[in-house]
């Protein structure tokens, strides 16, 4: 497994082990000794997968008092992916780092717990596959606003994005609850 940094530290590009031939490829996505030996011992408790059409935008969402590492990437099309730290006392509180996913680079964004989570399909659709450390609890789902001022993500837009009825109300990060 190769590890990328990012500008945000403990924000983790992977890129895994690929072999492939003239009959397709194989690679390893998770392997709990390979990402222990990389100091992230981590304990998955969910996958999910989402399919979307190009130019929606998800995010930016997090979870309070039961955050959520994730392990994402996309198994086809391409996203633009974003992680926003928001840990309050972190001295790179509200920056954030974008990476394409996408089924041809075969990449993995490693996100973990106190960090907002976003992704923009950039492809006709995408299927974006993610693992995550603490369930889904909707009474902590918390998000702020994909294209607050403040933080200032450089989205890859090529007009308006769709947006779900719940991001389109997301506060601004000043007025949103966040990570001590």
């Amino acid at each position: 497994m190769n590890v990328i940094e990012t500008n945000l530290p403990e924000v983790l590009l992977l890129e895994p082990k690929v072999f492939g031939d003239a009959r397709g490829f194989f690679l390893e996505s998770w392997n709990r000794q390979t990402f222990s030996d990389l100091g992230l011992d981590l304990d998955f408790v969910q996958d999910n997968h989402s399919r979307s059409a190009q130019g929606v935008l998800r995010g930016i969402h997090y979870q309070l008092n039961q955050p959520q590492g994730k392990l994402v990437r996309v198994v086809s099309g391409a996203v633009f992916d974003v992680a926003v730290d928001l840990r309050k006392t972190s001295p790179r509180f509200g920056q954030w780092t974008g990476h394409i996913l996408s089924a041809e680079n075969k990449q993995m964004l490693w996100v973990p717990p106190g960090f907002g989570h976003g992704f923009l399909v950039v492809s006709e659709t995408a299927d974006f596959l993610y693992k995550t450390t603490a369930l889904y609890a909707p009474q902590w789902d918390r998000g702020f606003r994909w294209n607050d001022p403040e933080v200032g993500i450089q989205w890859p837009l090529a007009g308006e994005p769709q947006l779900s009825a719940k991001d389109k109300i997301a506060p601004l990060l000043k007025d949103a609850e966040v990570y001590a």
